[in-house]
């Protein structure tokens, strides 16, 4: 008798555990099929050696826009991954990848990160202080895991920090797979590049010292000429991924911590291991909940593919 198709993302009843079903498929196969919200059905690879062959093929796209991939969410447009890009913007795979991310590293070195640190240490900072002084009981999120993700990456865009409730609900909007419509997705998408759009025209005519002004000169050099489309996709990328993700790891990890209160006294008696600690988190959970989206005209196969 055929088995069923699971649906995915599997159940995940304890937020701290990955879902059993993962272990499980991993075991009897690696190469499994699972059906996405939207309905179609869809390879799930959670073997090493599938997964990593799967990587290396060249055939395998992490674009989703191309015909014949698979759609994740429940809307028309298949959800996040397989949304339309901006205009002329072709960043997703390619020459046109390479182009963009040789252009946007200009803007992300090694240097240029360093010294943001003491300004995001002052805004951690004056976030503590403020929660400490309030006392227990205190809601974490509230006090610090939004507000410092979306004051970092407004001060890097140069954005005011007082949007950041628009930037909460665009963001929930489209990343969620099954909650909204295909119109409230199209009127987020559209009111988020609109004002992507004119933050942009004013670092252009405003320049500050703040990422996007960078991104924008960028863009007005001889060499650049990131359109104003790819600009707009940046910045929406930027505010999209840059505060929701990192919330919810401040979130998770510090879950993860006080579930073994041994291991919350190890870190409060030896800060050193702090940046070991953030790193195992992340390890642990991607924090993207569905795994490495992608196409491929194939799925791979393994002994016991099913």
């Amino acid at each position: 008798m055929t088995e069923a198709i699971p649906n995915y993302p599997f159940e995940q009843p304890n937020l701290l555990e990955p879902p059993k079903e993962w272990a499980e498929t991993r075991a009897k196969c690696p190469v499994a099929h699972v059906r996405m919200p939207s309905g179609d059905v869809v390879g799930l690879l959670t073997g090493y050696e599938e997964v990593r062959g799967l990587l290396t093929d060249p055939r395998f796209s992490r674009n989703l826009e191309r015909e014949g991939a698979a759609r994740m969410s429940t809307t028309e447009d298949g959800g996040v991954f397989s949304r339309p890009s901006i205009g002329d913007v072709d960043n997703k795979e390619g020459p046109g990848h390479r182009r963009w991310r040789r252009l946007i590293s200009r803007a992300f070195t090694v240097k240029k990160m360093e010294a943001w640190r003491p300004r995001i240490q002052q805004m951690a900072d004056a976030l503590v202080d403020d929660m400490v002084a309030k006392g227990s009981p205190v809601d974490l999120r509230a006090a610090l895991a939004l507000p410092l993700p979306v004051q970092v990456i407004c001060a890097l865009l140069g954005a005011p920090s007082e949007d950041q409730d628009r930037f909460a609900r665009w963001s929930e909007t489209l990343l969620t797979l099954t909650r909204y419509t295909q119109a409230e997705v199209d009127d987020a998408q559209r009111e988020f590049r609109a004002y992507a759009s004119d933050l942009i025209e004013l670092k252009r005519a405003h320049p500050g010292d703040d990422l996007l002004s960078e991104l924008t000169q960028i863009s007005d050099s001889e060499d650049g000429r990131l359109s104003h489309d790819e600009l707009i996709a940046t910045a929406v990328g930027l505010l999209l991924a840059g505060h929701e993700t990192t919330s919810n790891m401040i979130l998770k990890m510090t879950a993860m911590l006080l579930s073994e209160r041994e291991r919350y006294e190890a870190v409060l008696a030896a800060p050193a291991l702090v940046p070991d600690v953030v790193e195992e988190a992340l390890r642990m959970d991607a924090n993207g909940g569905v795994g490495i989206p992608g196409s491929s005209p194939r799925t791979p196969r393994s002994a016991g593919s099913r």
